[in-house]
């Protein structure tokens, strides 16, 4: 019993050693300062000091334990921060909402210009290729020319302008009581722009004589052409055209420095008949849709560059069924390509010889309203030709001011 309570004390003693030791080393050691000048003052002064930091210390280890006690942080804080972050996410996110929906109201209310359907006339719109260009001289300059007093006008071309041609109601005449002037019809009705051959043969295709390219030869005072034009004819005998011998007439009596216009329009015909459009190796390859028209502007232009040329597309043609119902030239083709694309690279063709170009598939007789201007598959009839002819004159006069 003795022993235990002996060994009792001894553990006691221990720890009461252990806390001395510990709050000794949690005392701050005096300093003591030493006077070497033997200066009592400067004791005095250390004691101060000394009095001073420990007193401080014990202020900042008070403040310390103070700020780390959990029992001090004010929770209702921490809470409002996090319901003020919550509000913050909801405002900026239902703003955002209402933005992206005013933007798609603002979007629908002022969307284009409003249009009552009543007013809307099908088919009364222009989408046309239009170039309509004035007569220049070699260098590029403006030719400046009133076409409203009593010039003189040539015309080639097939149907548009053969069909009726001595009727008052015929295109050309319609023209003529527009504008007054003197017109030369040398259109040539059931002729096609392309030829056949690249040269030629009266006897093998004697047609060819009809087209634009050989009708200029004959108009420029080509004699072998003359001739072989004869011959064509005579080959063709009761089959030749009915104006034949009046165009051969009237190209070979004219002098062309006397013209002021040349106008050429064919129609579907050669689209109908599946003759080539063009040949990107030789832009006047005359078997060409558009490469014989431009081979006949670039002789009569070098030879009479002050002639203005105005060239019409054909307007709107039916395409014809195994059956010959009408179909959509739009979808029908017959070895090359649509109607649209023959006017589309007729628009390129003019342009490049800077000729104007008057769209009439696009711009006066397209397929919403054929039906009104087209006696069949391709004929105008009478409305149909005014409104080639207004097209016309509005070309013709556009410049004149």
């Amino acid at each position: 019993m003795k022993k235990n309570n002996s060994s009792q004390q001894n553990s006691q003693d221990e720890r009461l050693h252990s806390r001395s030791d510990t709050s000794s080393r949690s005392v701050i050691p005096d300093i003591e300062i030493i006077d070497l000048d033997g200066n009592s003052h400067a004791q005095t002064n250390s004691n101060r000091f000394q009095s001073s930091r420990s007193k401080k210390f014990s202020q900042d280890y008070d403040m310390d334990m103070a700020a780390d006690s959990p029992d001090d942080y004010p929770e209702k804080s921490s809470t409002s921060k996090r319901i003020f972050s919550r509000i913050n996410i909801h405002i900026v996110l239902l703003l955002v909402v209402l933005t992206f929906i005013f933007g798609i109201v603002y979007k629908v209310l002022t969307w284009g210009v409003r249009v009552d359907p009543n007013e809307i006339v099908p088919g009364d719109y222009d989408n046309s290729n239009d170039y309509f260009l004035p007569l220049t001289d070699s260098k590029g300059h403006t030719i400046r020319t009133d076409y409203s007093g009593n010039i003189k006008i040539l015309a080639f071309g097939n149907a548009p302008f053969a069909d009726d041609r001595d009727s008052e109601d015929s295109l050309l005449s319609l023209v003529g009581q527009m504008t007054g002037a003197t017109i030369y019809n040398c259109s040539v009705s059931g002729s096609y722009l392309a030829a056949e051959l690249p040269y030629l043969q009266e006897e093998e295709y004697p047609m060819d004589a009809f087209n634009f390219y050989w009708l200029c030869f004959l108009a420029t005072g080509n004699k072998d052409i003359e001739k072989k034009y004869l011959k064509a004819v005579e080959v063709l005998g009761e089959d030749a055209p009915e104006e034949a011998m009046d165009v051969y007439n009237t190209l070979t009596g004219i002098d062309l420095n006397d013209i002021d216009v040349i106008t050429i329009m064919y129609d579907g015909s050669d689209y109908l008949a599946g003759h080539e459009m063009y040949n990107d190796e030789n832009s006047q390859d005359i078997l060409q849709f558009t490469g014989n028209m431009e081979a006949g502007l670039a002789m009569l232009q070098e030879n009479y560059p002050n002639i203005r040329f105005i060239v019409l597309s054909p307007p709107y043609a039916y395409g014809l069924d195994e059956n010959g119902n009408y179909v959509s030239s739009d979808i029908q083709r017959y070895g090359w390509d649509v109607l649209s694309t023959y006017v589309i690279r007729q628009a390129f063709s003019a342009n490049r010889y800077s000729v104007t170009f008057v769209d009439n598939l696009y711009g006066t007789i397209h397929e919403d309203n054929a039906s009104q201007y087209l006696i069949d598959h391709i004929h105008l009839n009478v409305e149909g030709r005014k409104k080639v002819a207004e097209r016309f004159v509005k070309a013709l006069y556009y410049f004149n001011d």
